[in-house]
């Protein structure tokens, strides 16, 4: 029994933010960081003008979740198992997923969180895939959801932009909010596709972190965390994470390869989600890692960062989505998910083949052709 994609579903709030609309609230970047980063346009649940939030974390979970169903005829009563992963839950209790049950009209299900950023959706993903291996249930749904931007918010807020710090308007500028599920069903026999691995691991046990959202939990007494520039602040080391990224990402790509018997060879496609093929292969050659792998995947690695910024653990659900919807996969197509987060330093991948009918013709727009 091999578990199989069904279907996926994203969601993403709000008109897109462009650089110009941020250069508005936080002020400009030289023209190199802005570059760097990648991103042209995002999405967030705030309001940029008042902070308001427009739409909750819970909201953007359910309207993916409903679009995944939709494309698989699936009824939300038929979930039997739902796992989330988000790095922004509403509350620390109840759990984020419970919401979305309640909001999906499901008196009982499984449910699990998970609390990461980018490599948490496969996490979920494999967990997922197991139960309905084991034909414990039949029908899953793993979310991954972020909203980061009310983060932001206090970054910009009633401030005058030039008089924002630079290192403060890279994180506006890198951020965005939304929503991506992928629907887990059972092979019906004849099938031979479905989910064929994963690895997992967290790689940081001797490095700091990468990146942390500080504030709000019990690493410290609430009243002195109350004195803070910010209650809760999104801290990113950049140039570590420029650093060290290559070293996991390249470890995580192997580590996929072997745990599931794979050459990089017969990947079809594979989706990187957070990080532009062309620039990523510079960063690989300037640390010396663009392995075998690496330039045998030439041409098939496909990402959306520009569309839709640093997503957390939405980023992967939302470039399936996107490159299911776009036509970019076909039936029989052998296809790498892969993930890492700075956080402490996770990766994880899935290697699946793809069995969900294209929803239009394949297209080879956006699959980044490495140079």
């Amino acid at each position: 029994m091999r578990a199989v994609i069904r279907s996926t579903g994203s969601f993403l709030p709000g008109e897109a933010l462009s650089n110009d609309d941020i250069e508005q609230l936080v002020g400009p970047l030289p023209p190199d960081i802005l570059a760097g980063l990648q991103v042209e346009r995002r999405h967030w649940i705030v309001d940029p003008a008042t902070g308001e939030h427009r739409v909750g974390n819970c909201e953007m979970a359910v309207s993916a979740t409903r679009l995944a169903l939709e494309a698989a005829d699936v009824a939300p009563q038929e979930v039997e198992l739902l796992i989330v992963s988000t790095a922004s839950p509403e509350y620390l209790l109840p759990p984020l997923v419970t919401f979305v049950q309640e909001s999906l009209g499901l008196e009982k299900c499984a449910t699990m969180e998970i609390r990461s950023g980018c490599a948490g959706s496969l996490e979920a993903l494999d967990v997922a895939r197991m139960y309905v291996e084991r034909e414990v249930y039949s029908t899953a749904v793993v979310i991954g959801s972020e909203a980061i931007s009310p983060l932001l918010v206090p970054v910009f807020l009633g401030k005058d932009p030039d008089e924002i710090r630079m290192r403060d308007r890279m994180n506006p500028y890198n951020f965005g909010d939304g929503a991506g599920a992928i629907l887990l069903g059972t092979s019906d026999g004849d099938d031979n596709g479905g989910i064929i691995g994963c690895a997992m691991a967290s790689v940081g046990g001797s490095h700091k972190p990468g990146m942390q959202i500080v504030g709000a939990g019990t690493h410290a007494p609430i009243h002195e965390q109350l004195k803070a520039k910010r209650f809760v602040d999104l801290k990113v080391d950049v140039v570590e994470s420029g650093r060290h990224t290559p070293h996991v990402l390249t470890e995580a790509l192997t580590e996929v390869l072997r745990a599931t018997g794979t050459t990089a060879d017969e990947i079809d496609v594979c989706i990187i989600p957070e990080g532009n093929a062309g620039y990523m292969v510079e960063e690989l050659k300037a640390a010396g890692l663009l392995t075998p792998d690496w330039l045998a995947l030439e041409g098939k690695i496909y990402e959306n960062l520009t569309e839709v910024g640093a997503t957390g653990s939405a980023a992967v659900p939302l470039a399936l989505d996107d490159a299911w919807r776009n036509g970019l996969l076909r039936r029989g197509d052998r296809v790498m998910l892969l993930a890492i987060e700075t956080s402490k330093w996770k990766y994880a991948g899935t290697i699946v083949d793809w069995t969900a009918a294209p929803l239009q013709p394949r297209a080879e727009a956006g699959v980044a052709v490495q140079a």
